[in-house]
C-alpha cells in the first residue's frame, strides 16, 4: 500500500490574530507563605512588611491586595532587610556580604520593585590599598543612620564601616576600627583578647550622631560619630546577643547567650560603667538558651528557655510588669517586631501588636487586648500547616453558599469581644476592582482536614476548616501535649500558631475532594478507602453517621490485601459544629487509597474508584448501586497498598529484567540512527525547498503499545456522569463513565428514578446500572479525563446548571460525542456508536505525556460576545497546551513548570472557569510545600496585584540611584504585579499630578538621577542598556513635551563649546555618557533633516529639542528644565 504525505496550508493570519485575543500566558501571583524565610523588616511610616527568603526573594506586603516581589540575580540567603522609612526603598544583606538597594520604580503608570545598586565587600585583605582601609571581612549587622542616607556596617573583624546609601560607596576617613575603641577600655579588660564580631548596632533615638555598638565579647560603646570619640563605655562580661534602647534614650538593655538580660543606665556619672543597673535571668538559675533578640517597648522583652528541660522549644517571652507569658511556637523563630508609636512627641511606645516570623508561619498578637489573642491574618496563612495531599478549585460560587461558609469559619475561631485590633500591616491601597464572582480553593491535607480558601483575588484568605478525624478511632488520640498551661506551671507556656505537620494517622490523609456549589454537598475521599458525603449545616448538631461498605474485589479469588487496615468509625451520636457535617460514610474494600471520585447531586449519586475497581453509591437511599473490579491477573502490586512495607521479590526481579531488556533494545535503536546528522541536513534542505506559505505535516514518533499485564493497570483514573445517548440515538439518559490505567473505558447506562413533588426520590424504586459500552484504547495509555460534548460541540453543563437556568441548556437534538483524553492522545468518538471521529497524538507529535486536563471557555479581549471552548492540558514536561474542541487542533502552548519539578506538575489544578466573568482557564501549582503559583491562560481575565503606595521622596534625592528599565520581569518572582506609585511632596502630601492614574505623570527628580557604578568597591556591578531608551520612548516624550528636571551641573547655560559634563562621585561619566548617547540617538532618528545636531542651551530659536513652536529654549525654560 502506498502512503502519501500531503502538504497543508500555513497559518491563517486572521486565526493567529484571534488566538492573541483569546490566549495569553501570565504567571500572576504567589499564594501562601514564603518558603524558607530568613529575614524580616517593617516600615512604621508606610506600614508595609518585607520578608526575605533563602532563595534570594524579597516579598513586600501591605493591606490585602498590596504585594509585590523582587528576586536577587544570585541565589543567596537574605540575612537582613532594612527599610528606608517612608521612601519605598530597602536595603538587603545577603550571606555573601553583598548589599543590595531596592526601590519601587515607576514605569508606564505602574510600579515594581527593582534592584538598582549593589555593593560587594572585597574578599581579601588589603584590596584597596590606596584608601588605607583595613581588611574587610563578613558583614554581621547593618544600621541605617541619618534618615537613611548613611549606613553603618559591623563586621566580624570588630570594625564598623560607613556607607553612603544612595550610591553604595564607602565613606573614607570615617571607619571605626577596634584599636580606636580599645583606647577607651581599661588595660585589665583588654587582657590581649579581641572584641569579637560586632553583634549589634543601634541608633540613638534622640541624637542621630550617636551609635550604640555591641561586640560579641560583651563590650558596649556609645560612639559619637560627629566628635569621633566614645561617649560611654559599658564593660559587659557575658557574650552579647542583642541590644535595644529605651524610648527616652537614658537606658538600654542587652541580652546574652546564657539566657539573661541586663539594664544599663546611660545618664549615670562617668564615662565608664562596669556593672549594669539590673541583671536577671528570667528562667534561671540553671543555664538557659540564648536570648537572640530583645525589644523594650514599655516593659516588654524577649527571653530564653532553660536549656536542660526545654532546649527544643521555640519561644518568645513577653514580660509586662509582673506578668510573664512564654509564647511557644512549633517552628524556629526567624525574627519579630512590634507595631508601636514612632512619633517623637509621644511619651510612650504604646505597642499595639507583636508580629513573629517563624520558619513556617507568621503570627500576630494583639497586645492591647487582655490575654494577648492572635490576630487572624488575611494572607500569609501556612498552607502546609499539614502537608497538602490534594487540591480542587470551585469557580463562580453562589453568594448564599459563600456567606454560609464564611459564617461557619467565623464560628470556628471567634474573636474576643474586647478585641478591636485589625490586621496591623495596612500600607498601600488596593486598586483592583471587587471580583464579580467568588472562587474557592480547596486543599486536602494529611491530617484529614479540608481547608477552604478565598481565591477570588490576590490575597489567599482562609475561610473555613473541615476536620474528618473526629469520625474515626485513630491509633493516637489527638491530644495537644502543649496545651494551655495552668497557673502553677512554670515556665507559663502558651501554645501559639497553627502549624502542625504531624499526623495522628496517615490513613486520615485526604486524596480527593468534590464540592457541589448548588446543593452545598461535598465528597471527601481518603487514603484508607473512606468516602464521606457531607452536607452544609448552619447550626451545630449531634447525629449518627450511616456506614456502608462496598467490596470492589467481588469475591475474586487469588488476591490478598497486604496493606493497611481500614479506619474504625466511632459509634453512636457524635457532636458536629456548624459547617459541613458527614451524612454517609462509604468504606471501600480493600481499604486502598481512593484514586478518583465524582458527585452528581441532582441524581444523589457518588462514584469512587481505587486501584482495585470502582463503585457507585446512592447516598439518598444509602445503598450501593454498582461495584466493578478492574484488576488484571498480574496486578499483585495493587494488593500491597501505598503504606505496606511488604514487597514481592519475584515482582522486583521481573521488573528489573524488563528494564535491562528495554535498555538493550533502546541501545540498538540508537546505534541504528548513526546517520542522524545526514537526516537533519536533508530535512533542512527540504524545508528550504518548500514554499513559505505551506508547512509539512509533522513526523510522528512511533509509540509502542503498553503491555496488558503492567503493574497497577486496574487503577481507576477518572469518573464522569453525563446525560447523553448511549443505548440509541433517540433516547438519552443518565450515564456513568470510568477510565482506568490500562486504557479501558466503561460506560454504564443508569436508571435513575424521577424526583417526586417534594424533591425526594420514589422509595419503591432503586437506581440501576447496566453496562452499555466498553472501549479499549489500542495504545493502552492511562485515561486521564472523559467528557461528553453536545450537538454544538460544547461540554455538558454541571448538575443543576441547566435545570436552574444558570447555564445554556445542552443541544440534545444533534449527535453527541465523547472526548477521551489519555496520557498519550486525545480522541473524540461519536455516540452512541462509539466510532472514532478525530484525534490528536500528543506523545507522537510532542514527545510528552498528559498529566492534567480541563475544558475551559476562553473569551475574546476584543469582542465581549465571542468565546471558544478549548481543551487545556499540562504535560509531564511542564508545558501547557491548548486545543480546539471538538476539532482537537493545536492552538497555543506555553512553558509553565520546570520539567524537573515533579511535585509541582503533580499538584497542578486547571480551572474550568476563570475569575471575574468566568471566562478563561487559570491554574494553581505548588512551587514549594507552602506556596501556590497562580497562572492565567486567558488574555481577558488576569488576577494580579494592582495597588498604590504613597512614598515620601527625600529632598536631597538628586543623586539617588534609579534605573529606568523597559521590562521589569527579570527582577520579579511572581510575574507582573502592577503597583501605582504615588510620590508625595516634601511636606508629605500626595502629589496631585502623580496621584492620578494617567500616562502624563511627572516623574520626580530622583527618577532620572545617575548611579555610581565606577567606584572600586562596585566592580561587580554591570550596566545593562539593552532596550532602556527606544525611539518610541523619545517620540512619546516629544508628543507630550514634558519637563524633566536635570541637574544644573549637566547643562551649562551660555557656554560656547560643547555641553560640559560634570563628572564626580555622584555623577559618573559613564552613566551620563550612556544616557545622552541613547537620548540623542533617538532624537537623531525622529527629528527632521537639517535640525541635527541640536543647538546648545544658550542659543535661541523655535522648535529646538522638542520645544513647542511658540516657545524658545532660552527665554522660557531654564537649561536644567529642558522639555523633552
Amino acid at each position: 500500500m502506498m502512503k502519501f504525505r500531503f502538504r497543508r496550508q500555513g497559518a491563517d493570519p486572521q486565526r493567529e490574530k484571534l488566538k492573541q485575543e483569546l490566549f495569553a500566558f501570565n504567571k500572576t501571583v504567589e499564594h501562601g507563605f514564603p518558603n524558607q524565610p530568613s529575614a524580616l523588616a517593617f516600615d512604621p511610616e508606610l506600614r508595609i512588611m518585607a520578608i526575605g527568603t533563602r532563595s534570594g526573594a524579597v516579598k513586600i506586603y501591605g493591606t490585602p491586595g498590596v504585594e509585590f516581589t523582587g528576586l536577587h540575580p544570585d541565589t543567596a540567603t537574605i540575612t537582613q532587610i532594612h527599610f528606608l522609612p517612608g521612601q519605598g526603598r530597602l536595603l538587603t544583606l545577603l550571606d555573601d556580604s553583598s548589599l543590595h538597594l531596592w526601590e519601587i520604580v515607576h514605569h508606564s503608570g505602574c510600579a515594581h520593585l527593582e534592584e538598582v545598586l549593589s555593593f560587594q565587600l572585597p574578599s581579601r585583605p588589603g584590596f584597596d590599598s590606596a584608601s588605607g582601609l583595613p581588611g574587610l571581612t563578613r558583614i554581621t549587622v547593618v544600621l541605617l543612620v541619618t534618615a537613611g542616607d548613611m549606613a553603618a556596617l559591623g563586621t566580624e573583624g570588630s570594625s564598623v564601616f560607613f556607607l553612603d546609601v544612595p550610591t553604595l560607596t564607602l565613606l573614607e576617613g570615617q571607619t571605626l576600627g577596634p584599636d580606636e575603641v580599645l583606647r577607651s577600655v581599661p588595660d585589665d579588660y583588654r587582657c590581649g583578647k579581641s572584641l569579637g564580631p560586632v553583634e549589634s548596632l543601634q541608633g540613638h533615638l534622640r541624637d542621630p550622631t550617636k551609635i550604640l555598638i555591641g561586640y560579641s565579647r560583651g563590650l558596649l560603646v556609645i560612639w559619637n560619630q560627629a566628635a569621633q570619640c566614645a561617649d560611654r563605655v559599658f564593660l559587659g562580661n557575658q557574650q552579647l546577643e542583642s541590644l535595644c534602647w529605651e524610648r527616652s534614650g537614658s537606658t538600654l538593655v542587652s541580652s546574652h547567650s546564657d539566657g539573661s538580660y541586663a539594664v544599663w543606665s546611660v545618664d549615670a556619672g562617668g564615662s565608664l560603667a562596669t556593672q549594669p543597673t539590673v541583671a536577671t535571668m528570667p528562667y534561671g538559675p540553671f543555664p538557659c538558651k540564648a536570648i537572640n533578640k530583645i525589644l523594650w517597648r514599655n516593659c516588654e522583652s524577649g527571653g530564653g528557655m532553660p536549656r536542660a528541660s526545654y532546649g527544643d522549644r521555640h519561644c518568645v517571652s513577653v514580660l509586662r510588669a509582673e506578668t510573664l507569658v512564654t509564647l511557644d511556637f512549633t517552628s524556629r523563630i526567624i525574627d519579630f517586631f512590634t507595631v508601636h508609636s514612632t512619633r517623637p512627641e509621644d511619651e510612650f511606645d504604646e505597642p499595639q501588636a507583636l508580629a513573629v516570623l517563624l520558619e513556617e508561619e507568621l503570627v500576630v498578637l494583639d497586645l492591647q487586648t487582655p490575654g494577648w489573642p492572635s490576630v487572624p491574618g488575611p494572607y500569609l496563612a501556612p498552607l502546609h500547616s499539614s502537608a497538602i495531599t490534594c487540591s480542587a478549585h470551585v469557580a463562580n460560587v453562589p453568594a448564599k453558599l459563600w456567606a454560609r461558609i464564611v459564617s461557619a469559619g467565623e464560628q470556628q475561631s471567634p474573636q474576643p469581644a474586647s478585641s478591636t485590633l485589625r490586621w496591623p500591616i495596612t500600607g498601600g491601597r488596593n486598586l483592583a476592582q471587587e471580583p464579580s464572582q467568588r472562587g474557592l480553593l480547596l486543599t486536602g491535607h494529611e491530617d484529614g482536614t479540608v481547608r477552604f480558601w478565598d481565591a477570588s483575588g490576590v490575597a489567599l484568605r482562609p475561610l473555613y476548616k473541615l476536620s474528618t478525624a473526629g469520625l474515626f478511632q485513630t491509633d493516637c488520640e489527638h491530644a495537644d501535649s502543649l496545651a494551655q498551661a495552668t497557673e502553677d506551671d512554670w515556665p507559663p507556656f502558651r501554645k501559639v500558631g497553627c502549624f502542625d505537620p504531624y499526623s495522628d494517622d496517615p490513613r486520615l490523609g485526604v486524596q480527593k475532594v468534590v464540592l457541589c456549589k448548588y446543593t452545598a454537598r461535598m465528597v471527601v475521599a481518603g487514603t484508607a478507602g473512606q468516602v464521606l458525603v457531607l452536607e452544609l449545616s448552619d447550626t451545630p448538631s449531634e447525629k449518627t453517621v450511616s456506614v456502608s461498605s462496598v467490596d470492589l474485589l467481588q469475591d475474586r479469588e487469588g488476591f490478598t490485601w497486604k496493606g493497611h487496615e481500614r479506619l474504625s468509625p466511632c459509634t453512636g451520636p457524635l457532636p458536629w459544629p456548624a459547617g459541613f457535617q458527614p451524612r454517609v460514610l462509604v468504606q471501600c474494600l480493600p481499604p486502598a487509597a481512593v484514586t478518583a471520585v465524582t458527585l452528581h447531586a441532582e441524581w444523589s449519586l457518588v462514584a469512587f474508584g481505587t486501584s482495585h475497581g470502582f463503585g457507585l453509591f446512592d447516598y439518598q437511599r444509602k445503598t450501593p448501586v454498582l461495584a466493578r473490579c478492574t484488576l488484571h491477573p498480574n496486578d499483585s502490586l495493587a494488593m500491597e497498598g501505598p503504606l505496606s512495607r511488604v514487597k514481592s521479590l519475584k515482582k522486583s526481579l521481573r521488573q528489573s529484567f524488563r528494564r535491562i531488556r528495554k535498555s538493550r533494545v533502546s541501545g540498538k535503536k540508537r546505534a541504528a540512527n548513526a546517520n542522524s546528522k545526514l537526516q537533519e541536513a536533508n530535512a533542512q534542505l527540504a524545508e528550504q525547498a518548500c514554499p513559505h506559505d505551506v508547512e509539512m505535516t509533522p513526523v510522528q514518533r512511533r509509540i509502542e503499545p503498553r503491555s496488558a499485564d503492567d503493574s497497577l493497570s486496574g487503577v481507576v483514573r477518572c469518573l464522569y456522569f453525563a446525560d447523553t445517548f448511549l443505548r440509541d440515538a433517540v433516547h438519552h439518559g443518565p450515564t456513568m463513565w470510568a477510565g482506568t490505567n490500562s486504557g479501558s473505558v466503561f460506560a454504564y447506562a443508569l436508571e435513575v428514578p424521577t424526583a417526586a413533588a417534594g424533591g425526594e426520590k420514589q422509595p419503591e424504586r432503586a437506581v440501576e446500572a447496566v453496562l452499555g459500552k466498553e472501549v479499549q484504547l489500542m495504545h493502552r495509555a492511562p485515561v486521564v479525563a472523559i467528557a461528553v460534548l453536545d450537538g454544538r460541540g460544547r461540554p455538558l453543563p454541571e448538575p443543576y446548571e441547566a435545570s436552574r437556568d444558570l447555564a445554556q441548556a445542552p443541544d440534545m437534538q444533534g449527535g453527541h460525542a465523547v472526548l477521551i483524553a489519555s496520557e498519550e492522545q486525545f480522541k473524540v468518538f461519536t455516540l452512541p456508536k462509539v466510532s472514532a471521529k478525530t484525534k490528536f497524538k500528543l506523545t507522537a507529535h510532542e514527545g510528552c505525556r498528559v498529566r492534567k486536563v480541563a475544558l475551559a471557555t476562553f473569551a475574546s479581549v476584543a469582542c465581549e460576545d465571542y468565546a471558544e471552548t478549548c481543551l487545556a492540558c499540562l504535560t509531564n514536561l511542564g508545558d501547557v497546551h491548548v486545543f480546539s474542541v471538538p476539532g482537537l487542533r493545536p492552538q497555543v502552548h506555553y512553558p509553565c513548570i520546570r520539567k524537573e519539578d515533579i511535585s509541582g506538575i503533580a499538584s497542578c489544578v486547571l480551572t474550568r472557569h476563570g475569575q471575574g466573568e468566568g471566562k478563561g482557564s487559570q491554574g494553581f501549582y505548588l512551587i514549594s510545600p507552602s506556596e501556590f503559583e497562580r497562572f492565567s491562560l486567558s488574555a481577558r481575565n488576569i488576577t494580579e496585584p494592582l495597588c498604590s503606595l504613597d512614598v515620601s521622596w527625600p529632598q536631597d534625592s538628586a543623586h539617588a540611584s534609579h534605573r529606568l528599565r523597559e521590562s521589569p520581569k527579570l527582577s520579579q518572582a511572581n510575574g507582573t504585579p502592577g503597583i501605582i506609585l504615588a510620590p508625595q511632596s516634601h511636606d508629605g502630601s500626595p502629589d496631585p499630578i502623580c496621584s492620578k492614574r494617567s500616562d502624563i505623570q511627572e516623574l520626580p527628580e530622583a527618577m532620572l538621577s545617575p548611579m555610581s557604578v565606577d567606584s572600586a568597591t562596585s566592580a561587580d556591578t554591570t550596566l545593562d542598556t539593552t532596550g532602556d531608551v527606544t525611539v518610541e520612548d523619545v517620540k512619546d516624550f516629544l508628543g507630550k513635551a514634558r519637563t524633566i528636571q536635570l541637574p544644573a551641573t549637566l547643562l551649562g547655560a551660555g557656554t560656547n563649546g560643547p555641553w560640559p559634563l560634570h563628572v564626580g562621585p555622584t555623577c559618573p561619566a559613564r552613566v551620563w555618557a550612556w544616557y545622552l548617547a541613547e537620548l540623542w540617538g533617538g532624537l537623531r532618528a525622529v527629528l527632521p533633516m537639517g535640525s541635527w545636531p541640536p543647538p546648545r542651551p544658550g542659543a535661541t530659536g523655535r522648535g529646538q529639542l522638542g520645544l513647542p513652536a511658540h516657545t524658545t529654549s532660552h527665554s522660557t525654560h531654564h537649561p536644567s528644565q529642558l522639555p523633552l
